[in-house]
C-alpha cells in the first residue's frame, strides 16, 4: 500500500484486482484521503481494521494531522471493515441513511460471519460493523478547513446507499463503486437502470480526476465511465431480450456474445453471476 498523490490536496490508495482473501488482507477497493488545514478527510475505511492502520500509517508520511472524518461511499465489506479503526482514533463518519438498512440485516450478519472464516487472521471476532455518527438524508456540503467537499447522493444503483464526494477546488471526484476501472463490475442486487443514470450525473461533475471504487484513477472521464455503462447496458439488453422470450437463463447466457468484456480482469469470476442477477431484475422489470 502506498499513497498515491492525485491533486494538490488528495492522495488515494488502490486495492488489488481481485477477491477478498487471506493472501490479500481483503485489500480489493480503492480509499482516498485530503488534507485540509483542520484535519484529514478520509473516503472509505478498506477492508479490515488492519488495512486501515496502514492507510493512517500513509496518512502520517504526508501530514501529522489527525482524521477527522470519514465519508463512506457504500457499506460493501471491502469498504467498511476498517472502520472501527478510525472511528477508535476519534474520527467522525458519514453515510447515506439508506446504510441502516444494510446494517442491521441478516446479509450484513452473515457476511462477517464468513468473512471472519475465510479472510483470517485479517477478519476476527473482535471485527465489527460500525453505523455513521451522521445519516445523510440528502445533499451535503461539508466544510472542513475552508474546504468544502460536496456529498452528493446517487443511489440506488450499486448499492441503495451510494453517494460520490466531489472535491471542487481540485475538480477530484471520488466515485466510490459507480466506476469500476479497468476490470468488470461487481453487480451483485444492484439497480442496473438507475446506476447507468447515476454515471450521467458524475459526468456533469466538471471532474478532472476521478478516483474510482476499484482500479486505477482516471484523467479521462467520459472514456473510463463509458466501460462501466456499456456494460451494464449490455446486460440489460441481452439479458432483458432473453427474459422478455422467457428463455431459461442457461441458455440465453450460453448464447450471448460477451467477446468486448472476456479480455477484462475478473471476467471469469464475476460475469456469469452479474449477468444472472440482471436476468432476475429484468424479470422483475417485466422483461423492459
Amino acid at each position: 500500500m502506498v499513497a498515491q498523490q492525485v491533486a494538490p490536496s488528495a492522495w488515494y490508495v488502490e486495492g488489488v484486482s481481485a477477491l477478498g482473501s487471506s493472501a490479500n488482507q481483503n485489500f480489493i477497493s480503492n480509499a482516498a484521503f485530503v488534507v485540509t488545514p483542520a484535519g484529514v478527510v478520509v473516503i472509505d475505511a478498506l477492508g479490515s481494521p488492519a488495512l486501515a492502520e496502514r492507510l493512517m500509517a500513509e496518512i502520517r508520511k504526508v501530514t501529522p494531522r489527525p482524521v477527522t472524518h470519514v465519508i463512506v461511499t457504500h457499506y460493501h465489506a471491502d469498504h467498511i471493515y476498517g472502520l472501527q479503526a478510525f472511528k477508535a482514533k476519534g474520527a467522525r463518519i458519514i453515510a447515506h441513511r439508506a446504510a441502516k438498512v444494510y446494517m442491521n440485516s441478516e446479509t450484513a450478519r452473515l457476511r462477517l460471519e464468513a468473512s471472519r472464516v475465510e479472510l483470517a487472521p485479517w477478519i476476527d471476532e473482535d471485527t465489527r460493523l460500525v453505523e455513521a455518527d451522521e445519516w445523510l438524508d440528502g445533499d451535503r456540503t461539508l466544510t472542513i478547513g475552508g474546504v468544502d467537499f460536496q456529498i452528493k447522493i446517487v443511489g440506488p444503483s450499486h448499492t441503495p446507499e451510494d453517494l460520490v464526494v466531489y472535491l471542487p477546488s481540485e475538480k477530484v471526484l471520488f466515485a466510490g463503486d459507480l466506476v469500476f476501472r479497468s476490470r468488470i463490475p461487481y453487480v451483485g442486487q444492484a439497480d442496473s437502470r438507475q446506476w447507468i443514470l447515476a454515471l450521467e450525473k458524475l459526468l456533469a461533475f466538471d471532474a478532472g480526476v476521478i478516483v474510482p471504487g476499484h482500479g486505477p484513477l482516471s484523467r479521462e472521464a467520459r472514456k473510463d465511465m463509458q466501460l462501466t455503462r456499456d456494460y451494464l447496458v449490455y446486460l440489460r439488453t441481452s439479458m432483458g431480450k432473453a427474459a422478455a422470450n422467457l428463455e431459461p437463463f442457461d441458455e440465453a447466457y450460453k448464447n450471448t456474445d460477451w467477446s468486448q468484456f472476456e479480455h477484462l480482469p475478473l471476467f471469469r469470476v464475476a460475469n456469469r453471476m452479474n449477468a444472472y442477477n440482471t436476468y432476475l431484475l429484468l424479470e422483475q422489470e417485466g422483461g423492459k
